[in-house]
């Protein structure tokens, strides 16, 4: 009891500020508020949520407490390495920037040089893609248009291109060694056959009509 006793209550400003740090996502223009406060306040702040207050209060310069703020979140974003080169840079060119301003600036540097490195990384699939597809075997279902001259697919020049060749088998046939002597044997055989058909007749034709006319009597008798 002695102990609860002697511990100090909070007063009404530290009840407040415990209040705005439990809702510090709710907060927006603090232009009236006491900078012994927000010293107190703002350090709660996610890097949205303090972005978000200074867009808010726009009568007001916070960057007395929320510069050094700016600055450990840049240096926890982009590492100590890269905040101590850029306070470097500053000395040495008697600059001076806000860091809200330097975290947002090296942001978007980050962002583009990402966004360069995806695209060639992009364009490198692409031509990889586009070299594998060439090397694969195509079917072309285009059928070409036919021609009387030369037709591999069927159509009207087929014909013709069988025309021409039975007409070329043929002459080369007929004028083949084979074939000639066939014919030729054809021929003789021919010949001889009809030099024997003439002989006979001949000898029919030597009888005189007398003969015929005496052969003829017999018959008219018998009949």
């Amino acid at each position: 009891m002695n102990m609860m006793m002697r511990r100090k209550a909070p007063s009404l400003v530290d009840l407040c500020i415990r209040t705005a740090i439990d809702n510090v996502r709710y907060l927006g223009d603090v232009g009236e508020t006491d900078i012994g406060l927000l010293s107190h306040i703002l350090p709660h702040c996610t890097v949205d949520q303090l972005g978000h207050i200074e867009k808010c209060t726009e009568e007001r310069d916070l960057s007395e407490v929320t510069d050094k703020l700016w600055k450990k979140f840049y240096e926890k974003e982009f590492g100590v390495k890269s905040t101590s080169l850029v306070v470097e840079r500053m000395k040495q060119k008697k600059v001076s920037f806000k860091w809200s301003k330097l975290y947002e600036a090296k942001l978007k540097d980050r962002d583009e040089a990402q966004k360069k490195s995806f695209d060639r990384i992009k364009q490198l699939y692409q031509k990889e893609g586009a070299r594998k597809q060439s090397r694969q075997v195509k079917i072309c279902t285009k059928v070409p248009p036919s021609s009387n001259k030369r037709c591999f697919y069927g159509g009207p020049g087929t014909s013709n291109m069988k025309s021409n060749l039975m007409k070329k088998a043929k002459v080369e046939c007929l004028n083949s060694l084979e074939v000639k002597n066939l014919a030729a044997m054809k021929k003789q055989a021919s010949s001889s056959l009809s030099s024997r058909c003439i002989a006979p007749a001949r000898k029919l034709g030597g009888f005189s009509g007398k003969d015929c006319a005496s052969s003829s009597k017999p018959m008219q008798r018998r009949l």
